[in-house]
C-alpha cells in the first residue's frame, strides 16, 4: 500500500522530503521510466487559491517555459490533480548557495566562477523579458558538479508586466538583498534591480556576511538607500570598484551587465573555452560526434549535388510514419507556447535535390555553414556563438511520394528565440519559392500544371493534405487536459 501511495502518476516513484514551506512541499523524486533524479514540488491548489496566489503559480509555470538555461533550474513538466499542482524540476544535489556561505566567506576564484555564472543566467533571463526580483543565495543552488543554477521565479515579473512609464511598481524581495528604488516605491526597471542584488550576493560570496545589515528594518533600508557599506580589507582594489559600480543607488548610473562582463575583475580567469564547451556539451552533443568526419570528406568532394544521388536519397515515410506526423495527433501545443517551439515542417513538390541546393543556398545568404549527413540530413550552424551557445538547426528531408517531400526543420543547439528569429526572417522568406504548404496553414490552392497530373496524383494528394490537417478530433488523457488548463 506504502508502495502505491509513492508512486505519482504511475511516472514518478516520490522519496525524501528536501524542503517544505507554507504552500508547497519539495521531494526528491526517480522517474520510473529513465531512473533520472529530479525534483517534484508538490503545491497545494486549496491553499493557495484561498490566498489569491494562482496567478503567481501561472507566472512562475509561464516563466520558467521561457528561460532554459544551463545555469537556470530546468522545468520538465506540470502535472495536477483535483488537490495538487507538481511541478517536475531539475535536481539540485549541491543544495542551496547559501549552506556553502554560511561557513564562512570563499575563495576569491571560487567566488568570481559563481559570480559568472549567476551573471551568465540573468542577463539570459532579461534577454527573454523575465526579470527575478528576488535573487539570494537560498534561491541559487548547485549541482552535483557545483554549477549554480538560478530557481524560485515565483516573483519573477515578464516585461509585459511594465506600467506605461515602463517601470514595475510592485514592491516584493528579500529585504538585504533588494534596490533602493524598489524600497522607494516609486516605479524600478526589473533589469537594473536585479543587477542590484548581484552585487549583494558578490559582496556575501567574498566576504561571508551581508553589506547592509541592522536589527531595526528601517535602519537597514537608509543604509540601502545611501549605498553606506564598508568593504573588508580582503577584498581585491579591482572588486572594490566593481562594487562600488554595481551597488549604485542610482539606476540610472547604475553598471550595466555588458560593462560588467569587461570589468578586469570579472575577466580574471574567465576560461570562456572552457564556457564554451559546457554549453556546446548541453545543446549540440547528440549531433556532433560524427559531423567533423561527415563535414571533412565532402569538403575534399565539394559542394555539388552531382555525384551524391546515395546522399541525396532522403527517408522514405511509411503510413505510420505520417499518422504520428498529423497534426491532429500533435499534442506540443499543450506543453509550450507555439511560438516557442523548436521544430516546424513544410512540404514541397520540387525534388530532393533542388530542396538541398535552395537550403544551402539560404544558410549562405543567412551566413551559416552546412554540414550533410546522410539520407536527406543537412545541419545548419551559426559562425559565431550565441546567447545559448552557436545555433544549430537540423533540416531533414523525407520522401512521402518520388514526387512530395516533408521537410523538417528543429534546433539542435543553441538559443531558441535566435533560432524563432532565423526561422521568420531568413529561412522561410528564403524558402518561399519551394514550400507548397507550411504545417499548421491552410494548404494553397493547386497550380494548373498540379491540376492536370495523372490520377494517381490525385490519389497520392491524399497523403499531404493528412500531414497538415488541424481539424482531426484528439483523444488526449485525463492527464494532459489538466495540465493545460490548471486553474
Amino acid at each position: 500500500m506504502d508502495d502505491k501511495v509513492s508512486i505519482l502518476m504511475e511516472r514518478y516513484e516520490l522519496g525524501r522530503l528536501l524542503g517544505q514551506g507554507t504552500f508547497a512541499k519539495v521531494h526528491y523524486a526517480r522517474s520510473i521510466k529513465t531512473g533520472q533524479g529530479v525534483a517534484i514540488k508538490v503545491i497545494d491548489k486549496e491553499k493557495v487559491l484561498r490566498v489569491g496566489l494562482i496567478d503567481q503559480i501561472k507566472r512562475e509555470i509561464s516563466t520558467m517555459r521561457l528561460v532554459r538555461h544551463p545555469n537556470i533550474i530546468h522545468l520538465y513538466e506540470v502535472m495536477a490533480t483535483k488537490t495538487k499542482i507538481y511541478f517536475v524540476m531539475d535536481f539540485a544535489k549541491g543544495g542551496e548557495l547559501f549552506n556553502k556561505v554560511s561557513n564562512g566567506r570563499l575563495k576569491e576564484d571560487v567566488a568570481r566562477r559563481f559570480f559568472h555564472q549567476l551573471i551568465n543566467a540573468v542577463d539570459f533571463c532579461h534577454s527573454r523579458g523575465v526579470y527575478h526580483r528576488d535573487l539570494k543565495p537560498e534561491n541559487l543552488l548547485l549541482d552535483e558538479n557545483e554549477n549554480l543554477k538560478v530557481s524560485d521565479f515565483g516573483l519573477s515579473a515578464l516585461a509585459e508586466s511594465k506600467r506605461q512609464d515602463g517601470l514595475l511598481h510592485t514592491t516584493c524581495g528579500t529585504p538585504a538583498y533588494v534596490a533602493p528604488e524598489v524600497i522607494n516605491r516609486k516605479g524600478y526597471d526589473g533589469a537594473k534591480a536585479d543587477i542590484w542584488s548581484c552585487g549583494v550576493i558578490l559582496y556575501v560570496l567574498l566576504a561571508g556576511y551581508l553589506p547592509f545589515h541592522d536589527s531595526n528594518l528601517m535602519e537597514m533600508y537608509r543604509k540601502i538607500g545611501k549605498a553606506e557599506f564598508k568593504s573588508p580589507n580582503w577584498f581585491p582594489p579591482d572588486a572594490r570598484r566593481l562594487l562600488v559600480r554595481i551597488l549604485d543607488p542610482n539606476p540610472h548610473t547604475r553598471i550595466s551587465i555588458a560593462k560588467i562582463r569587461g570589468n578586469s575583475w570579472f575577466r580574471r580567469g574567465l576560461n570562456s573555452k572552457q564556457s564554451k564547451t559546457d554549453t556546446e556539451s548541453k545543446e549540440v552533443a547528440p549531433l556532433d560526434a560524427d559531423a567533423d568526419a561527415a563535414s571533412g570528406s565532402r569538403e575534399n568532394s565539394g559542394t555539388s549535388t552531382e555525384g551524391k544521388q546515395d546522399w541525396v536519397r532522403p527517408t522514405n515515410l511509411n503510413a505510420f510514419d505520417i499518422i504520428s506526423l498529423s497534426a491532429g495527433f500533435d499534442l506540443s501545443n499543450l506543453f509550450e507556447e507555439p511560438s516557442l517551439k523548436k521544430e516546424t515542417r513544410f512540404t514541397s513538390w520540387q525534388p530532393a535535390s533542388v530542396v538541398i541546393s535552395k537550403l544551402e543556398e539560404v544558410a549562405e545568404r543567412l551566413r551559416l555553414k552546412v554540414k550533410k549527413k546522410e539520407k536527406g540530413l543537412l545541419k545548419l550552424e551559426g559562425l559565431k556563438e550565441g546567447r545559448n551557445g552557436i545555433l544549430s538547426i537540423d533540416a531533414e528531408i523525407f520522401e512521402v511520394t518520388p514526387s512530395f517531400h516533408l521537410v523538417e526543420m528543429k534546433k539542435s543547439g543553441g538559443d531558441t528565440m535566435e533560432y524563432r528569429k532565423v526561422l521568420k526572417d531568413g529561412l522561410r522568406p528564403g524558402l518561399q519559392d519551394i514550400v507548397w504548404a507550411w504545417q499548421g496553414e491552410q494548404k494553397p490552392q493547386q497550380s494548373e500544371q498540379q491540376l492536370q497530373q495523372p490520377e494517381q496524383q490525385d490519389q497520392e494528394e491524399l497523403v499531404p493534405q493528412q500531414l497538415l490537417q488541424q481539424d482531426q478530433e484528439e483523444l488526449v488523457p485525463q492527464q494532459l487536459l489538466q495540465q493545460d488548463h490548471l486553474p
